[in-house]
């Protein structure tokens, strides 16, 4: 059995190998998530219906690339990893008050708040467990990852406080709840498989740089893709008032043109739902330079990841990380 790899990695030796090792992954995954009480179980495989990337599993196995990628703790360190993940979207749901979770019902609206918070609960202690047999400096990563997954999420409830950068609130909002994780994946991958620390640390920064990207890459693609491009409507954010990257430089560049004068007042004080004036908003801010803007953002966070790359050793699995990033630059495209 094998899985597909998220993304085209460019060497199809590499891309046979990460599919095998993912495969494995998800049995590991499935097996731990699904262990204990019945109803954890049942939340459990309820959510792993809804699919997923594996993203994150898939870098821990190509940092651990550039060391010895059988050590017998990278599939662990990998399984807690993607727990971790999940754990957080049982949660973000029931703050969100999701109904939805990758076109299927959300574990919150199936099973109610109480046992998805549970459930999520249940998941961070299975990761725990798994990193408590990887040592203690596995656990204090964890710890410290967490905690900025926690600080991230907080500072997104919270909001933009009063005389605060609302763009440089996103993007530490970003940086802590996405890229962390993201980062720590990276680490993970590298340190147990042997990598010195001084590169370990490069493949970490690499990661979250790659992390914070692809999400403000998504920011983009819910303003200018098609629904058959991206896989759901077009503007969803903007509907439900998030407030993305696209939004924040559409709001603090020049508003003297009329175009530019009146998507302010829509992003402003318009009642977004509406969908004549959600539509309204969408065709400006398509037109408008945030757009580029924000392409520019991502551009900048990849050419941060790609000069920490450079510094690594000519492998295959530098150039995948390569190939990783032009494919989050270019799907902004």
């Amino acid at each position: 059995m094998s899985i597909a790899v998220p993304v085209d990695l460019a060497d199809e030796a590499l891309s046979a190998e990460m599919a095998e090792d993912l495969a494995v992954v998800e049995v590991a995954l499935r097996d731990t998530s699904f262990g204990g009480d019945e109803m954890f179980a049942e939340v459990s495989h309820h959510m792993m219906q809804a699919g997923g990337k594996r993203f994150r599993a898939m870098l821990v196995l190509l940092a651990a690339r550039f060391g010895d990628p059988r050590d017998k703790r990278i599939v662990p360190a990998a399984v807690a990893i993607e727990l971790t993940h999940l754990a957080t979207l049982f949660h973000d749901d029931v703050m969100d008050e999701a109904v939805m979770r990758r076109g299927h019902p959300s574990a919150n609206s199936q099973f109610g708040n109480s046992i998805a918070i549970l459930a999520g609960d249940y998941l961070f202690a299975r990761a725990s467990r798994i990193l408590a047999d990887l040592g203690p400096e596995a656990i204090r990563i964890q710890a410290e990852t967490f905690s900025r997954l926690v600080d991230g999420q907080l500072l997104e409830t919270v909001g933009v406080r009063p005389g605060s950068d609302p763009l440089d609130h996103y993007m530490h909002v970003i940086t802590q709840k996405t890229g962390s994780l993201i980062a720590t994946s990276g680490r993970f991958g590298a340190m147990f498989s042997g990598v010195p620390g001084e590169m370990t640390d490069l493949i970490a920064e690499a990661c979250l740089r790659i992390g914070v990207a692809w999400q403000l890459s998504d920011d983009v693609i819910d303003v200018s893709s098609t629904s058959s491009q991206s896989g759901k409507e077009p503007g969803t954010d903007l509907r439900q008032g998030v407030r993305t990257l696209p939004v924040l430089y559409a709001l603090r560049g020049d508003a003297t043109t009329p175009e530019a004068a009146r998507l302010r007042e829509l992003l402003v004080e318009a009642d977004l739902t509406d969908s004549a004036l959600h539509a309204e908003a969408l065709t400006l801010l398509r037109r408008s330079p945030a757009i580029e803007e924000a392409r520019e953002t991502v551009r900048t966070w990849i050419a941060e990841a790609r000069e920490r790359l450079a510094k690594l050793p000519d492998v295959p699995a530098r150039a995948a990380f390569e190939s990783l990033c032009n494919f989050v630059t270019t799907r902004t495209v």
